[in-house]
């Protein structure tokens, strides 16, 4: 273990006496969590594994994330325990990485745990041959065994024995997952697409629907609002009435739950039970930006001010909570606090009259369906510790009947306690926040506060997403124009992955398209030439994961699978489609047909897990639009045209302008522009349709 003098112990976050790991000279918050570790940790590197050759021993990789409950939980049980350090030290070289860093270690090895044991999460525990190949795999393992799981002092002994007595049986287990994670990776497929897949896409979604909750499935239940925005789309193309109403129900019951916070705003990372009410309480980025786009896109179509109301909420959360001074958003923030689960959130009615006095706590536990001896339990004992999760049972309407008040009283009184609530929370310990900043996450907060500004018309939020934008491309771009992964602390680094681009790449399309200032177009452009560069499989289409320059791993994975996160190609998918019809160049809508060619199988077999994909062809395969506005765009007739143009929800659309500031650039970009003027000196919208240009208007009530 490594010895750190007196000023170097200072910089640390913990205090672990002197002694500690490698992972002490690392930026990921996640790793420095396990620098006082016992545990001799590796990070990922070359090092790691030439001592594990050297040694002859086999890799023990751990993969987490800082704000996961259940990875604290397995350090606290065993990394921070020095009989299982012991053991492990004495029997592996331990490696630990972070899976917001390098998702492509992550996806690799998730995918061996999930074929191997037919589920996944984390922390993820992989054991491999110095080589990277795995043998063993596993999530959450505690310390001792039990009789539905085993415990690492019996775990380790095990995997010891197998390694010096059964080697050739575990080099051969090696190269059959290999040679199987392989054929998995070639995606092979030609099924054709039709629009009646996303018919059949919609049964799904039917058959999986829970009709009393909400959501998708039983639990625990993920949110994964894509689902939502692919129903928004088809409920726009069919006006399917069990379309609208699986959208209403789900942002409903999601938004009323204990997956939301009531008081600070914004969403959980899941829901533990069926009725969205016991959350793991971790708070990411990327699912503030889905939540946001989701809720802005139903208010879009259906204009319930609720939805408007929640997405601003969410917002406002993140410019308060997630936002650094210089601009970028943070990753996340923990479960815990103070080493317990939820605690930052939840509130005893003792607390609740103490603040709030009898009358309004009475009032406060009504609204939020707390209790005296508490509604909050401990998902795994399953027994009630006396708090509240602080959630909303009832309709407005109905709370405001049994308290005998209007809804308008019922909304005000209670947005003064929420504020109350909130101030005395701020002076509690607060979880960890995760400050590493990831160009993939901020590329899908950028997007989101760019629809958000447009369809809101809140030019504040474009702000903030321009800030963000900047911030990366001043801070993560290098000199090449490429992408880097994460900053942090000053400092930015790690390769960036397909994620990064693809994210990225449509939030600069969306920020383009709430400001029209070109240089956010420009830098789409760039960046998705880049990743085709890199990324592009020539042989049989999509993008592969990581660049052509990238470390070796054991396979070159390309996913479609849309998880709690979509994937990489089934953004680049859309943003292909959308860059085509901007610039004319018809070889970006091929590549995106190939995308789709390539995955088309999975895609028509289990389409419930490929809902931004569909999002994509539906754009593809249906009646899209490219507007161009010929125009100065503080001309109130061009303001006429964004403000038409902006109500209602038109998501297969490409807007542009085209003005005294740009129209050189825009021409070079989208030549065709070059032809459209102003008629009768006056803005002018060209809208074209199905390969054909319609007659130019100038009077923005002719929309």
């Amino acid at each position: 273990m490594i010895k750190l003098s007196a000023s170097e112990l200072k910089k640390l976050p913990s205090d672990g006496g002197d002694q500690y790991n490698r992972l002490v000279f690392e930026k990921s918050p996640y790793l420095l969590q396990h620098a006082a570790n016992p545990v001799d940790w590796f990070p990922w590197s070359d090092a790691a594994f030439e001592k594990a050759l050297l040694d002859d021993k086999p890799i023990f990789l751990s993969i987490g994330y800082a704000t996961c409950h259940w990875c604290h939980v397995m350090e606290h049980e065993s990394f921070e325990d020095p009989e299982v350090a012991a053991l492990m030290n004495a029997n592996f070289v331990c490696i630990k990485v972070d899976r917001e860093e390098r998702p492509d270690i992550d996806q690799i090895y998730m995918a061996v745990t999930q074929a191997l044991t037919g589920h996944g999460g984390w922390p993820m525990t992989a054991i491999l041959a110095p080589d990277k190949k795995p043998f063993y795999t596993g999530t959450y393992f505690p310390k001792h065994s039990s009789p539905h799981r085993m415990g690492m002092l019996d775990l380790i002994p095990a995997i010891h024995d197998a390694w010096k007595n059964r080697r050739e049986e575990i080099l051969r287990s090696c190269e059959q997952i290999t040679k199987a994670l392989n054929k998995r990776s070639d995606g092979k497929s030609d099924v054709q697409f039709d629009s009646s897949l996303l018919d059949r896409a919609f049964s799904m979604f039917q058959g999986q629907f829970d009709q009393r909750y909400g959501g998708f499935g039983n639990s625990p239940k993920f949110p994964t609002p894509h689902n939502i925005s692919f129903l928004i789309r088809y409920y726009k193309q069919t006006h399917h009435e069990d379309a609208k109403s699986m959208i209403t129900r789900t942002l409903k019951n999601m938004r009323s739950g204990g997956i939301y916070d009531h008081v600070g705003f914004g969403f959980h990372r899941y829901a533990t039970d069926e009725k969205w009410f016991l959350p793991h309480f971790e708070k990411m980025l990327y699912d503030q930006a889905l939540h946001a786009m989701a809720y802005t896109e139903a208010f879009a179509e259906f204009k319930n001010p609720e939805y408007r109301k929640i997405a601003e909420e969410i917002l406002e959360y993140v410019a308060r909570d997630m936002t650094s001074p210089e601009g970028g958003f943070y990753s996340a923030e923990d479960a815990d606090s103070e080493g317990v689960e939820g605690k930052f959130y939840l509130w005893s009615e003792s607390e609740l009259i103490a603040l709030l006095g009898p009358s309004d706590a009475s009032f406060a536990m009504a609204v939020f369906a707390a209790t005296g001896d508490g509604n909050y339990y401990e998902e795994a004992t399953r027994e009630f510790t006396g708090s509240n999760i602080l959630y909303q049972q009832k309709e407005n309407d109905v709370l405001a009947d049994v308290l005998k008040i209007t809804e308008t009283e019922l909304v005000s009184r209670r947005e003064g306690i929420r504020q109350k609530l909130w101030s005395e929370r701020e002076g509690r310990v607060h979880p960890l926040k995760d400050d590493k900043i990831l160009t993939d996450w901020n590329g899908l907060m950028i997007g989101a506060l760019a629809r958000a500004a447009r369809i809101f018309e809140k030019p504040q939020y474009a702000d903030l997403a321009k800030n963000a934008a900047k911030f990366i491309v001043d801070k993560l771009r290098q000199k090449d124009g490429r992408l880097l992964k994460r900053y942090r602390d000053g400092e930015a680094g790690l390769p960036a992955h397909g994620d990064d681009y693809a994210f990225l790449i449509s939030g600069m399309l969306d920020l383009y398209e709430a400001t029209f200032e070109i240089q956010w177009l420009r830098h789409a452009i760039e960046l998705n030439s880049l990743f085709i560069s890199h990324y592009w499989d020539e042989e049989l289409g999509a993008f592969f994961f990581t660049a052509d320059d990238a470390e070796k791993m054991i396979f070159r994975n390309k996913e479609i699978y849309d998880g709690a996160i979509p994937s990489a190609n089934s953004f680049a998918m859309l943003n292909l489609i959308r860059l085509s019809r901007m610039t004319g160049e018809e070889k970006l809508e091929s590549m995106a047909w190939r995308i789709a060619t390539v995955f088309s199988d999975n895609i028509s077999k289990a389409s419930v897990y490929f809902a931004q994909s569909l999002i994509a062809l539906d754009f593809m395969l249906g009646e899209a639009q490219e507007m161009v506005i010929v125009g100065e765009k503080d001309h109130s007739n061009t303001q006429r045209f964004l403000k038409k143009l902006n109500e209602g929800f038109h998501p297969n659309r490409v807007l542009m302008l085209c003005d005294s500031r740009n129209t050189e650039e825009l021409g070079r970009i989208a030549p065709f522009t070059q032809s459209f003027t102003m008629k009768d000196n006056l803005p002018t919208l060209y809208v074209c349709r199905h390969f054909a240009c319609e007659i130019p208007v100038t009077d923005p009530d002719f929309l």
